[in-house]
């Protein structure tokens, strides 16, 4: 069973949502790693862009797939992790450490709408 960590926040697409100060984090699952393999290319938007909830922000590309990543929530992108742009594979190496964007809500309501860990562990089977 993949890895779940008890403080984080799920979306169906295996994307986890992280509260930091004023917005939050966004990456990807233990599963969604395992299920890509080694990790490529990440495409991500510019600081400053909004973003809607469901809606495409960027793309992943492995050995095996390029998957599309999905906004967990409605908001600005604040930040990007340039250092995952410039080194992809530290996705690979701690998924939960290498966050993608950081997002301010528009909504902060839509973020209790998203799977507890719990929930999320259930889909894996």
């Amino acid at each position: 069973m993949s890895n779940v960590p008890s403080d984080l926040r799920y979306t169906a697409d295996h994307e986890w949502l992280r509260p930091t100060g004023a917005s939050f984090a966004v990456g990807i699952t233990a599963f969604a790693v395992e299920q890509l393999g080694d990790i490529t290319l990440v495409d991500l938007p510019k600081e400053g862009d909004v973003v809607t909830k469901g809606q495409r922000f960027g793309t992943i590309e492995s050995v095996k797939s390029v998957s599309d990543l999905y906004a967990p929530i409605s908001g600005k992108v604040t930040k990007i992790n340039a250092a995952v742009k410039d080194a992809p594979e530290q996705v690979n190496a701690d998924c939960y450490a290498a966050w993608m964007i950081e997002l301010e809500a528009s909504d902060p309501t839509e973020v209790e709408a998203l799977l507890t860990p719990d929930a999320y562990a259930a889909t894996l089977g």
